[in-house]
């Protein structure tokens, strides 16, 4: 999970649907409530700890945060992104097209309904890649703000938190904090982060258990939508941005050769599809070993 929210193409909530732990993932969020607070004010710690699945979550954590320092400190994702666009963004559009198929062979058989709000994400999705603006502040409050709608992206499947800091053009800012230790941007960003996740988690809940079909629909379709942003050939478009070179505009072309580098972006393409099938393929198969055992 952690590596899929570093990266803007597959979201973790995504992985934490295809490996089985969605479910599970969402009550643990939904348990830090006043029934957490009366626990631990009584000091029933073991209770406590039991009733937001402490056991869960811990390692979930910390599989999270090592991934994210990894892709932050040893392998800088915002410097490849920077340095091979093409290719980075081609496994990118491979990991969302994967996770595009996965997602709808959950929705199957596909109704009109279904297909009404599949189309209708599409269509808000197009809308978001499109209307962002070139330049978004740096002040405290917009931190906050972006630290708030990235984690609701990670806990929704199919779009990934890492996307949402790319659309509102602060996904290098915030990385790059982060692997500098830069608390004055890393507070704000998981104050945002934590006040998103309590509240968004409790509504997520609520839509998917009385809405699922409308949402997960919806979901595919600004994943379709966000396929124009991710294309890996762009023409894009560079300005002097407060001393930094920052893209301004950018929209998705043919490649008029096909040299090596378009046959390594096809190449990591196909991998990132086959990445994420192979790890549903593995989940699947995990779920059928305990259902049989059950």
């Amino acid at each position: 999970m952690g590596a899929a929210d570093v990266v803007p193409g597959v979201s973790g909530g995504t992985m934490a649907l295809i490996l089985g732990i969605y479910q599970r993932l969402l009550e643990a969020i939904r348990a830090f409530d006043v029934t957490l607070v009366r626990l631990l004010a009584a000091r029933r710690l073991r209770d406590a700890f039991g009733h937001v699945d402490i056991a869960f979550l811990i390692p979930l954590g910390i599989g999270i945060l090592g991934a994210i320092l990894f892709f932050t400190r040893i392998v800088s994702m915002p410097q490849l992104l920077r340095d091979y666009p093409e290719q980075i963004y081609a496994l990118f559009f491979g990991l969302i097209v994967g996770s595009i198929f996965v997602l709808l062979r959950g929705l199957s058989p596909m109704r009109w309904r279904d297909l009404i709000f599949l189309v209708a994400g599409t269509l808000f999705g197009l809308l978001i890649v499109n209307a962002v603006p070139f330049e978004t502040p740096v002040d405290s409050w917009f931190i906050f703000l972006s630290g708030a709608l990235a984690i609701c992206a990670m806990i929704l499947p199919g779009i990934s938190g890492s996307f949402i800091l790319l659309l509102l053009r602060k996904y290098e800012y915030v990385f790059n904090a982060i692997g500098h230790f830069d608390f004055s941007v890393i507070v704000p960003f998981a104050l945002g982060a934590v006040s998103g996740l309590m509240l968004f988690s409790r509504l997520l809940v609520w839509l998917l258990k009385h809405h699922y079909r409308v949402i997960m629909s919806t979901i595919v379709g600004v994943l379709v939508g966000s396929l124009w942003l991710l294309w890996p050939f762009q023409a894009r478009s560079y300005a002097l941005i407060r001393g930094k070179q920052q893209l301004v505009q950018s929209s998705p072309v043919w490649p008029m050769d096909a040299g090596g580098a378009e046959a390594l972006a096809a190449g990591l393409c196909i991998a990132g599809i086959a990445a994420v099938f192979t790890i549903d393929g593995l989940a699947r198969g995990k779920r059928d070993r305990t259902h049989g055992l059950l």
